[in-house]
């Protein structure tokens, strides 16, 4: 008891905090703008999916949208959107209401809402679809969406097909059931491969006028709840086992505390299961009687979801970064979120055209993922802000191979990536020189060409901000290392295209005066790589640079003198 109890404090201090988001500078008019597009856009989400069983977008992100949208509407005092639920209300009665449940945010909501309470248990929230079944002297005869929750709509015409539920029990008797219909799955682990798409399948599926025996055996069910079975869940779990239902009984667990909780959470969470799961369902073991019911979600049952797969992220600016190769690498800058305990404020989109054809603007809402569980990666746009703001992106010409050798207006963002590789442990591998540090060399103008840093001494360091006595004594020990680093360290610093395995002999006059044809006669040199080590070894800026490294004693630049052309 005693280990239980710590360990749930041990997981109440690690749990992030909710994140509330703080609202946004608008005037009423914009507020209004923005709130009525996503509104609209959620309003077609929800009539995809109630009216033809399409998901137009993965759970996780409509959630998030729907707390963003009434996160806007108590901002600026708007007026709160009609229930999502409106498109879904059909013309049949559900025998007892479907209660809906409270989604609890993290470990101290859960605790919260487990305080007080005795006989909790707990189980896979299985990601289907919701229905009522009624049952006929042990026949099954009626199959009810969940609808609004009060009226859904018959899909009695699928029974016939549905082989893999039970359809007709071993007693003649009369009861009514609340379950859940979901796609059959072998082994399904939830942390490997997501949502799978199973609870769009099977909405899709039972959207259709007719199902095929195979569709149909491709549908499971899972009993959640039995409105006017036993008072207590033990009772209810045993006679529906009884009754053909054994997986109610298999994955119910009772607990009594947060780590009991938090265990099977994360137990189902990474292990295999015939179906997709979105969370675990709480719920008391006793419950009011079902003529109490109502179509809201009721103190006695919650939801606690897995850790999202996507989350949606607001833009707050577009950059553009120029690499040592002249490539642009647009980054999206977001208002900090958490995924799979990662804090990220910024994403990058990987190329220039990729920018253009999304055109994501400040003020979008975007799904971002993780890729191997560490590198933020961008989704899609899910929101686009109404208002589009200016962005001024580099013209892809103006920056290759062998532009920006120098700093000048444009170029600072490859310049200090030259100097940042140069330094690197691809090139030179210098300590404590980092792009911060080329930074604010550049922004002191005491850095405009690649060898200006050879010049420097302590004084003249310390006088750029950010840049102590002692740090600038260690970094003119780094830039004394350069001068005995050898000259092939010198030639992969300055970015000569020769690869990481190719060695290569001979001294800067011997290799600048190489032609295309030589080159291509060194093994492992084709063509294409021939022609790019011709037009670095004569391109001017480079052939000045060599010639002031000839000058500082730089082994394998002396004799060197600058070339006047290409």
């Amino acid at each position: 008891m005693l280990y239980a109890k710590l360990l749930t404090l041990l997981l109440l201090l690690q749990a992030p905090l909710a994140w509330t988001a703080s609202c946004p500078d608008w005037n009423l008019q914009k507020a209004e703008a923005e709130v009525a597009q996503l509104q609209a856009t959620l309003t077609h989400w929800d009539d995809h999916y109630h009216r033809r069983g399409v998901a137009l977008v993965a759970d996780e992100l409509y959630d998030q949208s729907r707390q963003h949208l009434a996160h806007l509407q108590q901002c600026f005092g708007l007026a709160v959107s009609p229930s999502p639920l409106a498109s879904a209300r059909g013309p049949v009665p559900h025998p007892v209401p479907h209660t809906g449940v409270d989604k609890l945010t993290d470990h101290q909501a859960v605790t919260r809402w487990m305080t007080g309470k005795t006989g909790v248990w707990v189980q896979p929230k299985v990601d289907g679809v919701a229905v009522s079944l009624s049952y006929r002297k042990g026949r099954l005869v009626q199959l009810i969406s969940r609808g609004d929750g009060v009226q859904g709509h018959d899909w009695s015409r699928h029974i016939p097909q549905l082989d893999a539920i039970t359809r007709q029990l071993p007693q003649a008797i009369d009861l009514h059931l609340q379950g859940e219909l979901y796609l059959r799955l072998n082994e399904h682990v939830q942390a490997k491969a997501g949502g799978a798409n199973a609870r769009g399948t099977v909405a899709g599926l039972l959207a259709r006028k007719q199902l095929t025996r195979a569709q149909g055996n491709a549908i499971g069910l899972f009993v959640w709840d039995w409105p006017h079975g036993p008072d207590q869940q033990a009772d209810r779990l045993a006679q529906l086992a009884q009754l053909g239902f054994p997986d109610s009984q298999h994955y119910s667990i009772a607990i009594d505390t947060l780590a009991d909780a938090a265990h099977w959470r994360e137990h189902w969470y990474r292990s295999p299961l015939p179906f997709a799961s979105d969370g675990v369902i709480l719920r008391q073991s006793s419950r009011p009687p079902a003529e109490r019911w109502q179509a809201k979600a009721p103190y006695w049952i919650a939801a606690w979801k897995y850790p999202y797969a996507q989350t949606l992220a607001e833009v707050r600016d577009v950059r553009f970064r120029v690499g040592r190769t002249g490539r642009v690498t647009p980054v999206l800058h977001v208002q900090p979120v958490t995924l799979d305990d990662r804090r990220i404020s910024q994403v990058s989109l990987g190329s220039l055209p990729r920018w253009q054809a999304l055109d994501i603007r400040p003020g979008d809402q975007v799904a971002i993922s993780l890729a191997g569980l560490t590198i933020p990666r961008l989704e899609h746009v899910v929101h686009r802000a109404v208002e589009r703001q200016p962005l001024a992106a580099p013209a892809p010409e103006q920056h290759h191979a062998h532009s920006c050798w120098q700093a000048s207006v444009g170029c600072e963002e490859q310049f200090i990536a030259r100097l940042t590789w140069l330094s690197g442990k691809q090139g030179l591998a210098l300590p404590r020189t980092g792009p911060g540090t080329w930074r604010r060399l550049v922004e002191a103008n005491l850095v405009t060409s690649m060898t200006d840093w050879l010049q420097l001494d302590v004084e003249r360091l310390q006088q750029v901000p950010g840049i102590s006595h002692l740090t600038a004594q260690q970094l003119l020990g780094s830039f004394d290392q350069a001068r005995s680093r050898p000259f092939d360290q010198w030639l992969r610093g300055l970015g000569a295209p020769i690869g990481k395995h190719l060695q290569l002999t001979g001294d800067w006059p011997q290799l600048a005066s190489r032609s295309a044809g030589q080159w291509q006669a060194v093994p492992g040199i084709g063509a294409k790589r021939s022609q790019q080590l011709v037009e670095f070894f004569t391109a001017y800026e480079v052939q000045a640079i060599a010639a002031r490294l000839a000058d500082t004693g730089i082994e394998g630049f002396l004799a060197t003198h600058p070339h006047n052309g290409q």
